[in-house]
């Protein structure tokens, strides 16, 4: 008998996050909705609920009390399960915010153990023996180490977690996981009887995915990436609490303009960029340095912009090589140039699309909050996915007929934006 409420309660820590895991979701078969910050009013019928939070980057106290509002909502809705969704390469500031975060949601739900797994193996992160690897490198060989707002230097988990929590943080490694479910958890009894509180799981392929969401389906709280949802649904089904859907991810055609904002610094928007560059299609850089000197970076980019589209699709971006970023850093500060950033790309959406653009790709999570706050989304249908981790989705609260790709800055093929408009009419 499965419920009307929804089984599953995720707290997304920024808005490309929110649609990875929720295309996660959808595609393996549960009724999911995604809404964009605190929702009020009742929950919508779905088995799962992704509520996205623009909180990565806030200082901690900020993203504790927006969580713990998001949690609250969760709990009045029924959810049974409650997962707190941070990034493949668990990108935080040095005061947090995962740790922090985590460990305010255990108190709330009177809770004293849990698992941190931000492995995605379909996208290269795997955990081994508790370092991230991205790809065949360590997470701090990557270009992670470079990401303006929060670069991650140090690969051992326990140790960047450990760090933020005042807790305990152990390691669920991945020999114990390749025994099985029972013997994972056993292993987390014991240590959860040894007093750790949070417990970095290995993951070296789905499988160990598959396995620790079996093994932690009594949990409360499950902190991780995208990757342990994927393991989510079957288990549900096998305790009778949802009933499989068939993938509904036909979005409404669309015959508007298309255009691509690259707000993200990160190796693989940089590629991306350059590919759609050496492809021959227009784009436009924005200056954070002339943002700061007042000119109207935004205007320009509209205009520009407007003057191109009946041509073809367009990009206007801010994505930068590591010596670039470093530069205006110098000049204006991190929190500044990213802040300027994320303004200006905003505005361009909004002018784009009351200028007739229907589909809009943005790649860069900030980036991604930025703009979607800026077009005032409340919610989004999940559609195709165009990459892991990618999907389409089509905005849901009012007549606009706009479609959204919103891409985490570190996923994505090379050819990522051609892909992507050519995928939807």
């Amino acid at each position: 008998m499965t419920s009307k409420k929804p089984i599953l309660g995720v707290i997304a820590d920024d808005f490309t996050g929110a649609t990875d895991v929720a295309g996660m979701l959808v595609h393996s078969g549960m009724r999911t909705v995604q809404v964009i910050g605190v929702p009020s009013g009742p929950a919508p019928a779905a088995d799962a609920v992704v509520i996205a939070l623009k909180s990565r980057t806030n200082p901690a106290s900020e993203a504790v009390e927006e969580s713990l509002a998001a949690l609250r909502w969760l709990q009045e809705a029924g959810a049974r399960q409650i997962y707190f969704k941070y990034c493949s390469t668990f990108d935080s500031t040095p005061a947090g915010n995962i740790g922090p975060v985590a460990e305010a949601l255990m108190d709330a739900l009177d809770t004293t153990f849990t698992v941190a797994c931000p492995a995605f193996p379909e996208n290269g992160r795997t955990i081994c023996r508790g370092h991230l690897f991205v790809g065949d490198e360590l997470l701090s060989d990557s270009g992670m180490r470079n990401h303006p707002l929060t670069p991650m230097t140090d690969s051992n988990l326990v140790r960047v977690l450990q760090s933020q929590c005042r807790g305990r943080v152990g390691l669920l490694r991945y020999d114990v996981l390749s025994k099985g479910v029972e013997a994972t958890r056993e292993r987390m009894k014991e240590l959860q009887a040894d007093g750790v509180r949070l417990a970095v799981a290995d993951a070296l392929d789905n499988e160990h995915l598959r396995t620790l969401a079996a093994a932690c389906a009594e949990l409360p709280l499950l902190t991780a990436g995208s990757g342990l949802a994927l393991g989510l649904p079957q288990v549900y089904r096998e305790r009778g609490w949802i009933a499989m859907h068939g993938e509904d991810t036909n979005l409404p055609k669309s015959s508007g303009y298309a255009a691509v904002l690259s707000g993200s610094c990160s190796t693989a928007s940089n590629q991306q960029v350059k590919h759609w560059i050496q492809s021959g299609r227009p784009a436009l850089p924005i200056d954070a340095l002339a943002l700061a000197e007042g000119r109207d970076e935004a205007g320009h980019a509209i205009a520009w912009a407007m003057s191109q589209l009946e041509k073809g699709s367009v990009l206007v971006y801010a994505t930068a090589e590591p010596e670039r970023v470093r530069t205006v850093q110098a000049t204006l500060g991190a929190a500044r140039a990213g802040e300027l950033v994320e303004r200006c790309l905003a505005q361009v959406a909004r002018g784009l699309v009351d200028r007739g653009v229907e589909r809009l790709v943005v790649a860069g999570g900030e980036t991604s909050g930025a703009v979607v706050k800026a077009l005032e989304v409340s919610r989004l249908r999940i559609g195709p996915l165009i990459d892991p981790g990618v999907p389409w989705t089509a905005v849901q609260d009012d007549s606009r007929s706009l479609l959204l790709a919103l891409k985490s800055g570190n996923f994505g093929s090379t050819d990522f934006f051609t892909k992507a408009l050519a995928q939807l009419p």
